[in-house]
Formats: C-alpha cells, sequence, structure tokens
C-alpha cells in the first residue's frame, strides 16, 4: 500500500466536516491485471435530490522541489485512475485535493489552467490550516 500524502487526515477531517462519510481510506482497485489506490471515497446524501452523491478524492501536497514534476505525475496518477474508476466503479467522481496556496499559485498559470480544462479536472481546494475545503472546481 502506498504512503500517504502529508495531508491525507486533514483533507479526511475537511470532508467529515462538510458532511461527507468516508467509505475507503484507501480506494484498491484491480484492473487490467494493474493494482491501484486512490487516497479516499466519499459519499453524501443529498437531501434535495434524495441520492448519494459519490466521490473518490486523490490527494496532492505539491511540496516537490519542481512544481511541474509534481503537476505532471498528479495528472498522470489523475489520468490512471480516472480510466481505471471508469471501467470499476463508474458511479465515482474523481477530484485532484490540492492545498489552496498551490490553487492561489501554479493553478493560476494559464497553462495549468488550459490542462484542466483539457482534461477536465475536478479539482478540491482545500485550507490546511483551517483543515476546509474553500471550492469544489467542476
Amino acid at each position: 500500500m502506498p504512503a500517504k500524502d502529508i495531508f491525507h487526515d486533514t483533507v479526511r477531517l475537511a470532508l467529515e466536516k462538510d458532511g461527507w462519510f468516508i467509505t475507503d481510506d484507501p480506494l484498491y482497485i484491480k484492473v487490467g491485471g494493474t493494482e491501484m489506490y486512490i487516497d479516499l471515497t466519499a459519499e453524501k446524501l443529498i437531501a434535495a435530490q434524495k441520492a448519494d452523491r459519490k466521490i473518490a478524492v486523490e490527494i496532492k501536497s505539491f511540496l516537490r522541489e519542481s512544481e511541474m514534476t509534481e503537476f505532471h505525475l498528479s495528472l498522470g496518477q489523475f489520468l490512471n485512475n480516472r480510466l481505471a474508476m471508469k471501467q470499476k466503479l463508474p458511479e465515482l467522481i474523481l477530484y485532484l485535493a490540492i492545498p489552496t496556496d498551490t490553487y492561489d499559485t501554479l493553478f493560476q498559470r494559464q497553462f495549468i489552467q488550459d490542462a484542466v480544462e483539457e482534461y477536465k479536472l475536478k479539482l478540491l481546494v482545500f485550507d490546511a490550516s483551517k483543515q476546509e475545503i474553500v471550492l469544489w472546481k467542476d
């Protein structure tokens, strides 16, 4: 099993504070002979719709020396996880969880914004110090 990201517990707590029930920590998927782990899955009952919303969350700290290397690795992992989920768990929606400082700097660059749009990345932006979700970007 892979090591947890430094912000793993922070994001888990932020989701729980936001009314989410954690269902897997981590989620194990085996598809096409390949084993994968996704950091968290959660669900939330949406009363108005009387249905559950189910998500998977891949947490990234972006603390490496090279932000672009971290972005490339995160994007590749996100796309591979999304493909595996499409094949095995299509009801789950995958989000990339990133800290606010990363969103406010790296993710404001035009190239990164173009990549987010091109690859249809869904973002969950969290405030690490407050342990709160500040933005859902679909």
